[in-house]
């Protein structure tokens, strides 16, 4: 049987699989599975497997499909723990089993009390040897949000804001500046490409007058959900993205009291409204706003703006990860900063937070910073 640096190698190769879903398979996990027969040099993978759109078929399905009668006997390698429960389609634990897989290697116990432990024993008491937490930080940042969802009701919360030199994200009267290159923006559609849901406030909505789509070649369809949240005064019926009937679903959170009304207001449009619990201003309250996200199957959800959203998220600690790409220019007094009142060390010396990683991306500077603990 494989050693312990092969499990770990193998194991490499499912979750550059799992990677491959992130962002399309909501309200499932992404997840990737690989089928291995013989150990050292005489090792060959025998298949492979990542959850489809939409969440089915399982990557467990796919990888014990392309196998067939080869996967007796062999090793499984898989990113999250195999469902054992009865839902759309049977349990994968089951078909495992019936495969004759010998061997079960899993990254990472699944959260979810309709699984819980019950995949590996299930697997156990078939008698299939089952290794457990094998590249486990590693399968827990990719599925991050599936452990967010089933633990706190509300999508993983990815924050991200880009700033001038001087710390500001728009200049007087909130005019809209290109504060950031190409290669950066590159890189912040490759980032919409991997969440379920993207989120803008109403004052965003006026200022830019956004899409929210991914825009790199070949990736419209992995565009997310855009979700606006609603303004007292209400979110202008006239922005792109509710005629933007062809690109990705629209869903506009707005307050209890006024969700028929606007609903009336952009019938015919390409958006639903979901009314949401309001707070003492009127508008959508941002914890509620994040627990509706999450009941429609949301786990992943990155926030674009603006700096009210971004002031209030962290106040309220919904914020997992915030991500600040700084540019060059210098904007100066009378600018918008990036939290309102707050500048970009709101994050960078909050206790709430840990520089993650950093890195330029052109001329400008990326940096992640990650709720502490």
């Amino acid at each position: 049987m494989p050693g312990e640096s092969e499990d770990s190698r193998y194991m490499g190769a499912a979750l550059r699989l799992a990677r491959r879903g992130l962002g399309r398979t909501w309200p499932n996990p992404a997840v990737g599975c690989l089928i291995v027969g013989g150990a050292g040099e005489d090792a060959r993978i025998l298949g492979r497997g990542w959850t489809q759109p939409g969440g089915r078929p399982h990557a467990e399905t796919g990888a014990l499909a392309e196998a067939a009668e080869a996967a007796r006997g062999a090793t499984l390698y898989v990113t999250l723990e195999p469902c054992a429960h009865h839902g759309r389609t049977p349990p994968c634990a089951e078909a495992i089993i019936a495969a004759g897989i010998a061997r079960v290697v899993s990254a990472l116990r699944d959260p979810d009390p309709r699984v819980a432990g019950q995949g590996h024993e299930m697997l156990r008491q078939a008698g299939i040897e089952v290794m457990e937490g094998v590249c486990e930080d590693e399968a827990l940042a990719v599925n991050i949000g599936h452990v967010t969802r089933v633990s706190q009701g509300r999508p993983f919360i990815q924050l991200k804001l880009a700033h001038s030199r001087d710390g500001r994200i728009a200049g007087p009267g909130r005019e809209q500046v290109a504060i950031s290159g190409d290669i950066a923006r590159g890189w912040v559609h490759r980032m919409r490409a991997q969440a379920d849901a993207i989120l803008v406030g109403a004052g965003t909505l006026a200022a830019d007058d956004p899409l929210l789509t991914c825009r790199l070649p070949g990736a419209a369809a992995r565009s997310p959900v855009r979700v606006v949240l609603d303004s007292a005064k209400g979110a202008g019926p006239g922005a792109r993205i509710f005629a933007d009937a062809g690109g990705a679903p629209v869903w506009l959170l707005s307050a209890q009291e006024k969700a028929e009304e606007r609903a009336g207001v952009l019938r015919g449009s390409s958006a639903e409204v979901i009314a949401i619990a309001a707070d003492a201003g009127g508008r959508p309250e941002i914890g509620a706003a994040m627990s509706a996200l999450g009941a429609r199957g949301i786990t992943r959800l990155m926030v674009e703006g603006g700096a009210e959203i971004a002031a209030a998220l962290v106040a309220a600690d919904l914020a997992d990860e915030v991500v600040l790409i700084e540019g060059t220019l210098e904007i100066g007094e009378g600018g918008l900063k990036v939290f309102g009142r707050e500048g970009p060390g709101l994050v960078a010396s909050s206790r709430q937070f840990v520089l993650a990683d950093e890195f330029a991306l052109g001329e400008d500077h990326w940096r992640r910073y990650s709720r502490r603990g």
